[in-house]
């Protein structure tokens, strides 16, 4: 248990202490330094930055810049708490358009440190210096400087040695100053950098660069090759910037970097909106490329609510989510809305040496007529023609037409597995394929249905020497959720002859309120009989009558974050299953109507629905190059 203090006087802290305790909310560790400093010199006017490191930041960090400077007669007032030329008024405290403004950068610094500022107006004769050791001015004078202002800190957390036990290694440290400065170059292309790390120069900018041509500097080409320019304006907000298509999302978020007004922000609002942009068409675990630049009014952003700037608050909160969303729209359907023709480079991913390509199915439409008339068309049963296939598969009505796909009731006899081959150990389980005495061609794109292999991946080939794999379950997942989707927006609804009767939990019947319009226009007709009395008397036509209490419970429980999630996990449940064989009419009514569905490159849960191996590939796998 603490003591119990004795009481003491209300007296004013010493200046030096009230520097030190303004310092821990600014200066943490070298790269909260490192920022402080880079933003100064940005607000200065500078067109080139160079920062020098030693002991990852702390025994030495050296910024110079070719800004406007400080004249002589201000270079103590730099160092001084609240001081500053970037703020006079109240008003301008909140349209802040520069970097920095607190006035407390320099004093805080150098109450934790030995500062060194030297700096030079181009109008006056010579450079000026100042010295302080620890809060306390020991020397100031001319000096030598051609123009702008150099920083130079030594020993970081002298005269609090306790901070130092709080800093990782030097690697560590010299990595997050590194990251740091990447962040605001990126945010100023125009502006030069440089970094030398323990005298070795890590990297060198030009001024003037495109974003793209900055990036290339951070980012690997696997990386950029995947990245698509995007904009979007509504009003007085504008996000621009760059993303990565589905396809190349990794499982690391340190590729997501967002910026207000051009400072580096750690904003969850942007983040939330950039991950649900890319919702369904990445994995769980998965994080897209994302440098995302949000320009808004001063006045529409409140950047004081952190010491050290790093976090905003927006006054509309609500456009500002719905302007990201849109504006990364194309970036995150970029692999169905921009590459329709072109092939991409291989991705690889962790595991494997080589890599597949990311393949895009042709444009929904691109031939006249229903599936069921191109499958007529080329002597294939139509969908859902053949006697008692209707069992066992969930059909969904389409406004413009019926979209039927047959399942099997059972599994059919398997055919013999071939003679291997010398040289050739037949591997285990079912990896035979089975196909029609000849290839069937496909409506779409020129491709040819092969068969199917290992009764889960229909094979498909592809004009140019391209072979595609179509993951049959993924596949149908996609139609039937895009098929639920139609039949629920419309807010058709089947009777139940017996009204299902739910007793709810306070918050269960407090959450079937809030979602009491989305469930009618779902199809579920509803009363509420009573104090937590929910009676059922309708549900969408696609939904099973057996699974409406179950599907309700999760709902209402709000267990799967909302019902789009409801609607993923019923398209899972009712598609085909992997390891389940198809019959080629089957699997051909089944790849017509996957290729009219829209974001047929995924599957509701994000994984991707066919990959393509060009002739490249399978030249590296066989290492033929």
């Amino acid at each position: 248990m603490l003591a119990r203090m004795t009481r003491k006087a209300i007296t004013l802290l010493p200046e030096i202490l009230r520097n030190q305790i303004a310092a821990g909310e600014v200066v943490e560790r070298p790269a909260s330094v490192l920022k402080e400093l880079v933003e100064n010199s940005l607000d200065a006017g500078a067109a080139r930055v160079d920062v020098t490191l030693e002991g990852g930041g702390v025994a030495r960090m050296v910024v110079q810049d070719d800004g406007a400077g400080i004249p002589p007669a201000e270079l103590s007032l730099a160092v001084t708490r609240h001081a500053t030329s970037k703020l006079a008024s109240v008003s301008e405290l909140f349209s802040v358009t520069s970097y920095g403004f607190r006035g407390e950068a320099l004093p805080s610094i150098a109450s934790v440190s030995h500062l060194t500022l030297t700096s030079r107006v181009q109008d006056e004769p010579e450079a000026a210096r100042l010295d302080v050791e620890c809060g306390a001015v020991l020397s100031e004078g001319p000096a030598a400087l051609a123009a702008g202002t150099r920083v130079e800190m030594r020993r970081l957390f002298a005269s609090t040695p306790a901070r130092l036990k709080f800093l990782r290694t030097e690697a560590t440290e010299a990595k997050r100053c590194q990251e740091v400065l990447m962040r605001m170059a990126l945010a100023r292309p125009d502006v030069a950098f440089s970094l030398t790390l323990g005298g070795r120069e890590v990297f060198r900018l030009p001024g003037g660069q495109t974003l793209q041509a900055r990036l290339s500097q951070f980012w690997p080409p696997a990386v950029l090759e995947g990245l698509v320019e995007f904009s979007r304006e509504h009003g007085e907000l504008r996000a621009r910037g760059m993303a990565g298509r589905p396809s190349h999302a990794q499982n690391r978020p340190d590729r997501m970097l967002f910026y207000v007004n051009g400072r580096p922000v750690q904003d969850r609002l942007l983040a939330r909106a950039a991950r649900d942009s890319y919702k369904g068409r990445i994995l769980s675990g998965e994080h897209p490329q994302v440098v995302l630049f949000l320009d808004l009014p001063p006045e529409e952003v409140d950047v004081n609510v952190h010491p050290a700037k790093q976090e905003v608050r927006f006054r509309d909160e609500g456009a500002v989510f719905a302007l990201v969303r849109l504006a990364l729209a194309p970036a995150a359907g970029a692999d169905a809305l921009a590459e329709q023709s072109a092939s991409y480079s291989s991705s690889i991913r962790s595991g494997g040496s080589y890599g597949s390509q990311a393949w895009t199915p042709p444009p929904s439409g691109a031939a006249a007529g229903s599936s069921a008339d191109r499958a007529e068309s080329r002597g294939a049963a139509p969908l859902g023609d053949k006697p008692g296939m209707l069992r066992g598969w969930q059909a969904f009505s389409n406004p413009e037409r019926e979209r039927v796909v047959p399942l099997p009731l059972a599994p059919r006899q398997r055919s013999p597995e071939p003679t291997s081959s010398p040289g050739l150990a037949p591997g285990p389980g079912p990896a035979h394929l089975s196909a029609g005495p000849e290839p069937r061609p496909l409506s779409q794109g020129g491709l040819e249905y092969l068969g199917q292999i290992a009764d889960t991946y229909l094979v498909l080939r592809q004009g140019g020497g391209k072979l595609v794999l179509v993951d049959q379950h993924a596949a149908h997942e996609r139609v039937i959720l895009e098929n639920m989707r139609r039949a629920r927006s419309g807010g058709d609804s089947q009777p139940l002859a017996l009204p299902l009767e739910l007793t709810l939990h306070p918050s269960e019947a407090a959450r079937a309120q809030e979602l009491w319009d989305e469930l009618r226009s779902c199809g579920f007709l509803l009363e509420m009989s009573g104090a937590g009395k929910l009676s059922v008397r309708g549900v969408p036509p696609s939904l099973p009558a057996g699974k409406a209490a179950e599907f309700l419970r999760d709902a209402l429980a709000d267990r799967t974050g909302g019902l789009a999630e409801l609607w993923t996990m019923l398209s899972c449940k009712s598609a085909i299953k992997a390891g389940q064989p198809l019959a080629v009419d089957e699997a051909l009514s089944l790849l017509e109507v996957w290729l009219d569905t829209p974001d047929r490159d995924f599957c509701p849960h994000g994984r991707p629905v066919a990959v393509a191996f060009g002739a490249a590939d399978l030249e590296r796998l066989f290492k033929r190059k």
